[in-house]
């Protein structure tokens, strides 16, 4: 099990990695547009639909790294207080009842999303705008994959805090 677990929080740690140095580049960008804009007056629609994209890829492709280190949002009125056996039943029951019934369902219809978009080699509506939308809409389905996968390694561990003597 803790085979398991390794690899799939190494698969986490590497793609969230990869991610963050799209948030470099999101605010490299971003700050290009900010000077085009304000200092000669104009902006690219391709340079605002690439941090639009961007953006989408950051969130959706790091919520498995933020899932990892707990710094998704969550209510911790009472979970804060309760036990470590107690916060594992809690993660097992959430997990298997909400994280991955709902990443099934997501990654199911947004693949069908994706590929309808690409079917048609759909594009940005924008003059000017970026081609291949279906990119974008598949980052959604990748994002809910590494989600899941992080979700299964959560798992794991809440398994193995039950099992645990302590």
């Amino acid at each position: 099990m803790q085979k398991i677990i390794n690899i799939l929080d190494l698969i986490g740690e590497k793609i969230g990695g990869l991610v963050s140095w799209v948030a470099v580049l999101l605010a490299v960008l971003i700050g290009l547009d900010v000077i085009i804009r304000y200092i000669f007056q104009f902006t690219f629609i391709w340079m605002i639909e690439t941090e639009i994209y961007l953006f989408g890829i950051l969130f959706l492709l790091g919520s498995g790294y933020t899932f990892k280190y707990e710094k998704h949002v969550r209510v911790d009125v009472f979970y804060a207080k309760l036990s470590k056996k107690r916060k594992a039943w809690i993660d097992i029951l959430g997990g298997i009842g909400l994280l991955i019934p709902w990443c099934y369902v997501v990654i199911v219809t947004s693949w069908y999303y994706g590929l309808s978009s690409f079917m048609m080699n759909e594009s940005s509506p924008q003059p000017g705008g970026l081609p291949a939308l279906y990119v974008l809409k598949f980052c959604i389905t990748i994002g809910f994959v590494f989600l899941v996968l992080q979700g299964v390694s959560q798992l794991l561990k809440s398994i193995q805090i039950i099992a645990s003597k302590d």
